[in-house]
């Protein structure tokens, strides 16, 4: 029910009984210790979650064999926390610690050990690492396959998390067919209104979503959310991820305000479910900060993304995989302001973060790679803007990442070499980037206008007027239709629409 301070109530009342009953090494205890631990990870209080676990673990390395079944569960609830916490080394040494164990103490099908090899891929997906995430998750659903019936919920849970890694990929089409398996077998296996299958249908809307087939990932994400509505108490946290998730499909049609609206249902929700330093809170000020950035409210902007720093401080120590995005987003606001030191400042210690604690070739390492040349062009030096976009470009035309993000670095690219008056090349890039925004956004989305206002100003300094006005009016229809009046795309479009009108 995500009611966490009911949980630890009874779980305290419980523990005390234990501790008054039993001799201080029973296994009762180490149990009344790991729930305590559980609610702490799910409260987002990882520290004192660890605490717990660890004195769960304790208990069960004097009380009980080496390889006990029960040590291994210690172990693994370990790991979970450190991969929480995006210490994803600590993580896999816990949950190999737990494997080694369940493979010597539990025949070679059993569940658990399934359980094993899941959590295993999981952090290798959460590295980035997508063809070891995928060699673990795929040892799953064999031993599901033999061990369980044919439509038990834990081998739809495998096939979701396949199409996880499949997502991460860039690879929809693939992560939706293991979306549609986890489907086809909770649709089976689950009453109509079980939050499973509000999950299935969530994480189905997730795929569309990606493959910019918005409204279809509406109906999917509505789909889930009717029946989260029926199942679960008003203010339960899955409610909260739901709203979430609509604003996101909102945010990525680029209508802003209705993002918004979705986002501000979520965030009153986790006030009221979570505590008041849960990093899920610290997501919805980060979700805010995108909207207001793309909006043009900086200032609203700062103030949520300073909330969200505030947050992370408290429930994370510094250098905490974590704080990258905020960074990201403090970049992104500050170099939207023209300030373009304090943006350069918070991508390169955004990029110093995701550096250390992602593999050298990890999708997300490329698109800041992008976002710090682009702030080196801004400021003029547009042989490092080269350089670091060369960087990006390496990364996302040799794995396969969200078509998306090479389509940032692509615009980025032909807007550095538009700047140095190398318009054929720059032509080419913009052509590549614009090719993939039309593909994959809805026709009068922002960022298409940005490619427009691109090539009109590319077509004014080659003194191609009729193109440049086509690109340009194009680019303001856009802008008129989906940003706010005094958003700054509104003001640099219309003067550059002023411009080439006179030379025409």
């Amino acid at each position: 029910m995500g009611d966490y301070s009911k949980a630890l109530e009874f779980y305290e009342k419980s523990h005390k009984i234990f501790e008054a009953a039993l001799p201080p090494n029973h296994p009762d205890l180490a149990l009344s210790y790991n729930n305590i631990g559980l609610v702490y990870n799910n409260m987002g209080d990882y520290s004192k979650a660890l605490e717990f676990y660890e004195k769960s673990r304790k208990i069960r390395e004097i009380a009980l064999p080496p390889n006990h079944p029960d040590l291994a569960t210690s172990y693994s609830s370990i790991g979970g926390v450190y991969d929480d916490m995006g210490d994803y080394s600590k993580a896999l040494e816990f949950y190999e610690k737990s494997r080694k164990i369940r493979e010597i103490a539990l025949p070679p099908n059993h569940p658990d050990l399934a359980l094993s090899y899941n959590n295993i891929g999981l952090v290798y997906n959460n590295m980035g690492d997508y063809s070891k995430a995928l060699e673990f998750y795929e040892k799953s659903p064999k031993i599901y396959e033999i061990a369980l019936p044919a439509n038990h919920p834990n081998l739809a849970t495998s096939y979701n998390n396949i199409g996880g890694v499949y997502s991460n990929m860039g690879d929809y089409s693939k992560a939706l067919e293991f979306y549609e398996k986890d489907l086809e077998i909770t649709k089976i296996s689950l009453p109509p209104n079980h939050p499973s299958l509000a999950t299935s249908y969530n994480n189905i809307g997730a795929g569309y979503d990606n493959m910019g087939d918005y409204s279809k990932a509406l109906e999917f994400y509505e789909k889930s959310h009717k029946i989260y509505e029926k199942a679960l108490p008003r203010n339960h946290p899955h409610l909260a991820t739901s709203y979430n998730n609509i604003g996101q499909v909102y945010n990525n049609m680029g209508d802003y305000s209705k993002a918004l609206e979705f986002y501000e249902k979520s965030h009153k929700i986790k006030e009221i479910a979570l505590p008041r330093n849960h990093p899920d809170l610290a997501g919805s000020h980060l979700n805010f900060a995108a909207c207001y950035e793309r909006m043009g409210e900086y200032a609203a902007a700062l103030k949520a993304l300073q909330s969200a720093f505030k947050i992370q401080q408290k429930t994370f120590e510094e250098g905490n995989p974590a704080f990258a995005s905020t960074y990201s987003w403090f970049g992104r606001v500050y170099r939207s302001m023209k300030d373009y030191s304090k943006s350069l400042e918070n991508f390169e210690k955004c990029l110093t973060i995701a550096q250390k604690a992602l593999p050298e070739r990890h999708p997300n390492l490329a698109i800041i790679y992008s976002y710090v040349g682009d702030v080196h062009r801004l400021m003029g030096d547009y042989e490092k803007a080269l350089s670091f976009h060369r960087k990006a470009l390496n990364i996302q035309e040799n794995v396969q990442c969200n078509p998306l993000e090479y389509a940032t670095t692509y615009v980025n690219l032909g807007e550095t070499y538009r700047q140095m008056k190398e318009y054929s090349t720059a032509l080419t890039y913009f052509e590549k980037g614009l090719k993939i925004r039309e593909e994959k956004l809805p026709k009068n989305h922002p960022d298409l206008a940005v490619v427009y206002h691109n090539l009109a100003k590319l077509y004014l300094s080659t003194r191609q007027y009729n193109m440049a006005m086509k690109n340009v009016q194009q680019a303001v229809e856009i802008a008129q239709e989906k940003l706010p009046s005094t958003h700054p795309h509104q003001v640099d479009y219309r003067e550059t629409f002023e411009k080439i009108r006179r030379k025409m």
